[in-house]
């Protein structure tokens, strides 16, 4: 840093810039003589496995809720079969054990009330499905 005394005896700094440029120029030129690799780190690409293929062509389980009127249970559905309540956690149990992704979706009449929703989300995972993902109409 240079400090100079201005006409009226007041003191300026400037910084001087001059060094910095001179080291970000060496470090330019050091960098283009550098050889580039012309090969990349080599990696190793997992192949999927019969399991994984598998995994991919299960059918998604859409748990659906269906309204009955106001203050009743709504009527439940997987994938279309009818499920009674009492028997959703044992259904589901069965489904899953076989499964190796743990997701099932859950999609319902906009009319129900949301503690018949939270009630499915709660079972459904009693029953050993981590993740549950709500659906829109």
């Amino acid at each position: 840093m240079a400090i100079t005394l201005g006409g009226r005896g007041i003191a300026s700094s400037e910084i001087n810039v001059t060094p910095l440029i001179d080291v970000l120029l060496v470090l330019l030129i050091i960098f283009m003589v550098l050889p580039h690799p012309s090969k990349g780190e080599t990696a190793e690409i997992p192949m999927p496995s019969d399991l994984e293929a598998v995994a991919t062509t299960e059918k998604a389980i859409v748990i659906q809720l269906k309204d009955t009127g106001a203050s009743q249970r709504p009527i439940l559905t997987i994938n279309d079969e009818n499920v009674p309540w009492e028997n959703l956690e044992a259904k589901l149990q069965e489904i899953y054990l076989r499964r190796i992704q743990k997701v099932a979706f859950l999609k319902g009449d906009p009319e129900i009330d949301f503690q018949f929703v939270g009630e499915v989300v709660d079972i459904t995972h009693h029953a050993g499905v981590t993740h549950v993902g709500l659906m829109g109409n």
